[in-house]
């Protein structure tokens, strides 16, 4: 060790995670994956590192420590303009400084070697900073020291060398060092030394070994982007983005369980002559309307991604790269995530805007918190001095020169970037709400304006004009009892579905599919099945923009409904996840994209032409059709065999009989592989006939809306009627029904449930269906946690 602690050189093969004082954490990584994993199929690129001594030695032979500690000595780090001046005099110290001839020349020869090895005189590598602080589990050091592409011959890996030693003392790495209280000559500087992946003729990105929004541990994200890395990492652009289900991968079942297609506006490259390495192109609009990945590729990063997090033991943040001329993808870093998996999950903390105002703007949110200010538009970095400490941060995008500014911001809004740029990284560290990807921020967002920053609402960020009023309620978890009857929740949009998981409960009651049509899909089935008859053309026109890339557009429907159903079924994996089969009503459906050459016009489309009558009728049978080959996708395929399926408005047993009969044709054959089918309890023919519903079905779960509305003769839509009596779910006629099929169910075998939102607003009817002995009650998930309260203090009070 003591020979080693001296070497200005040591190559990937001679070091391992151990060695982060000697080179630092991305260099440690480096070497153990490349010892370690590659035997397991992972690829790393080859290279060699410049110990961390080789830095401490430059500065000892330079006599240039003692000026830099002068430099920084007294600096506050809040005083921008001082931080910059005191930044640039030490990184011009050391750039200053002659390489001592003995690290020069350890470094050139090493280089030399690496390039006879891929038999070249002065083969392409990236020189990129190793801080030995970097990467710890319980610190992000990442984009704090600078990086190099394309760099090409010896002296400019020497040069890119001595600008990587200057680079551990930019602004945003001295502010972040300050900030958590590490000394400055405590830590040294590594550098990576690696041959370059030929990404700038592929694609390139990063990749999370959890869900970087909700801390959800099951999934890997990937996301990609075309050209080499450094501007996916940036935020520069609008990368794709793909999610791997680990669970079921591991049982046999690989599969991109959703996938979503990015705008990949621009993409960096290697620069032919001239004083840079890389330079920026326009991506080609054939290019930005198609995947930059293949399945098989998505799979097999899934695939490392899982290898290196149980090599670690910890869930990690990955860097890759496909070269271009070869075709092959490699690991380019691994780093251990550092924000979101410590993040207790005893204490659930849920953000609610008490009311909501006028969308400035919308974009990707980041985050589940809200913040406001007023805003700070700032559209370069050279103007960040000019930020003023609470105010919300609106730019293009950032990078880590823009850290002693954001950890000041109230909220953050940017036009470009993904949930994996800087800006989200840094902002989920920080704790402050952060919008990217809105487009047009800084040209909507005016300086000074008053907004409200929400990322509480799901996938989708809003800008308010406004401070609006809102709160925050933080429950300890460990003090929630579990009741006997089943708590579960009704769920909608796949978005929230990876952070309401971590709720209490016991499944999803309620999976609603229309939430997925009407936001993912956006068309009328039936439009999409006869596409090329369609006679409007404007409709025709925007389907074929929705659809870009599917020659097939009943595919599009197809794979779009099974990844929002694959999201909701993987979140709460094991637990049953029912998903009620489309329930539009015909006006409903007429709304879709393409909707009203195949809807009639109904006078009461409540009691229309809606759930299972429209399955089985000819003029709809083929669009369920398309509906029934996305659950086969999402249990057979993807092997989430979790996911039930639940018949709407079903109104005789022969018509379930009927819906059946199809689902079994397209291979969802109720009993095999474990499906179940449930009926939606919502007419009072389903309470009057219950035992010959209990036949065809496995189930019942109760929809008290409709049911209230069929039974006491009332348009729930309608505001105007008012009738003496009680006139909801709590009626005794409504009650006299859910108690009379409760009974049946039990008396049958068979399950039974609620899912309306009953038992929610009235604590009393909660306690009446648990009394009467409801299996399950499946509740909107803002009530959860008072509804379960409330339900253990009930079963207390009875005698099982």
């Amino acid at each position: 060790m003591a020979r080693r602690s001296r070497q200005f050189i040591l190559d990937f093969t001679e070091v391992a995670i151990k060695d982060v004082p000697l080179v630092g954490g991305k260099n440690a990584s480096l070497g153990e994956m490349y010892q370690k994993l590659m035997k397991q199929g992972v690829r790393v690129p080859p290279g060699f590192a410049v110990t961390a001594y080789a830095y401490r030695y430059l500065l000892k032979k330079a006599g240039i420590a003692k000026g830099i500690r002068k430099i920084l000595k007294g600096l506050d780090t809040n005083n921008l303009k001082d931080l910059a001046r005191r930044g640039a005099a030490v990184r011009q110290l050391i750039m200053q400084s002659k390489f001592p001839p003995e690290l020069a020349r350890a470094i050139s020869q090493s280089y030399r070697k690496i390039s006879k090895s891929f038999k070249v005189k002065a083969v392409d590598v990236a020189v990129r900073s190793s801080a030995t602080a970097e990467d710890l589990p319980d610190a992000s050091f990442a984009g704090q020291q600078e990086s190099y592409l394309n760099i090409v011959g010896e002296s400019a890996v020497l040069e890119a060398c001595k600008q990587c030693f200057a680079s551990l003392f930019t602004d945003r790495a001295i502010s972040y060092r300050v900030d958590k209280k590490f000394d400055h000559f405590k830590i040294g500087l590594s550098i990576a030394v690696q041959k370059m992946v030929r990404s700038d003729k592929a694609c390139s990105g990063v990749m999370f070994t959890l869900d970087t929004e909700s801390g959800f541990r099951d999934v890997v994200l990937i996301n990609s982007a075309w050209g080499l890395g450094e501007f996916i990492v940036k935020g520069a652009v609008n990368p794709d983005e793909y999610y791997v289900f680990k669970t079921t991968f591991k049982a046999g079942f690989p599969a991109v369980i959703s996938q979503r297609l990015g705008s990949k506006e621009k993409k960096l490259v290697y620069a032919s002559g001239g004083a840079k390495a890389t330079k920026s192109l326009p991506v080609s609009p054939a290019d930005r309307q198609r995947f930059t990945l293949n399945q098989k590729e998505v799979l097999q990063l899934a695939k490392w991604g899982m290898q290196i997090e149980e090599h670690y033991k910890r869930p990690m943040d990955i860097e890759w790269a496909k070269d271009g001329q070869s075709g092959e993808l490699y690991i380019v870093q691994a780093r251990p995530e550092t924000v979101v998996a410590r993040k207790s999950k005893q204490v659930l903390e849920e953000y609610q805007l008490k009311k909501t105002g006028r969308v400035l703007v919308a974009g990707t949110a980041v985050g589940s918190k809200i913040g406001q200010g007023p805003v700070s538009l700032i559209k370069s970095v050279k103007e960040i001095s000019r930020f003023k400490p609470g105010s919300v941060l609106v730019t293009e995008m950032t990078d880590p020169d823009w850290e002693p500014v954001m950890k000041q911001a109230a909220a953050i809004v940017t036009n470009s970037g993904g949930r994996t740029c800087h800006a989200a990284i840094v902002s989920r560290e920080l704790g402050i709400p952060c919008i990217v990807g809105t487009n047009h921020g800084t040209e909507l967002l005016k300086n000074g304006r008053k907004v409200t920053v929400s990322c509480a609402e799901g996938e989708t960020g809003k800008v308010y004009d406004g401070l609006l009023p809102f709160e925050v309620e933080r429950t300890d978890l460990k003090k929630l009892g579990k009741p006997k009857t089943k708590i579960m929740m009704n769920v909608g949009e796949p978005q929230q579905a990876f952070t309401l998981s971590f709720i209490p409960n016991d499944g999803v009651g309620l999976a609603r599919e229309e939430f997925i049509i009407n936001n993912s899909i956006k068309i009328h089935p039936l439009a999409l099945i006869h596409f090329d008859h369609l006679k409007d053309a404007k409709a025709k026109a925007k389907i074929a923009t929705l659809t870009v890339g599917y020659k097939n557009k009943s595919r599009f429907y197809i794979d779009k409904l099974a990844q929002g159903i694959a999201i909701l079924a993987a979140a709460f994996y094991p637990k049953d996840v029912i998903v009620r089969l489309a329930d539009f009503k015909s006006s409903e459906y007429a709304n879709l994209i393409g909707g009203k050459e195949f809807e009639p016009v109904e006078g009461n489309p409540m009691i229309g032409w809606r759930g299972a009558s429209r399955y089985y009728d000819p003029k709809y049978e083929a669009a369920f059709r398309l509906e029934c080959k996305a659950f086969r996708k999402v249990r057979d395929t993807f092997g989430l065999t979790n996911v039930k399926i639940m018949v709407p408005f079903c109104r005789t047993p022969e018509e379930g009989e009927r819906v059946l009969k199809i689902m079994a044709s397209e291979g969802l054959k109720r009993g095999k592989n474990g499906l179940e089918v449930y009926v939606m309890c919502e007419i009072p023919s389903n309470v009057i006939l219950a035992q010959d519903f209990a036949r065809v079905f496995d189930g019942f779960y109760i929809g008290s809306n409709d049911l209230t509305q069929l039974t006491l003769g009332i348009d729930r839509d309608s505001g105007i009627l008012k009738i003496a009596g009680t006139s909801n779910e709590k009626s005794e006629a409504v009650k006299t029904l859910i108690r009379q099929v409760i009974h049946i169910a039990h008396q049958t075998k068979r399950k039974i449930g609620i899912c309306g939102q009953g038992p929610s607003d009235f604590p009393d009817f909660a306690e009446f269906l648990v009394k009467e002995g409801i299996n399950s009650i499946s509740l909107n998930p803002d009530t959860v946690l008072p509804t379960t309260l409330r339900i253990v203090k009930f079963e207390k009070s009875l005698k099982y």
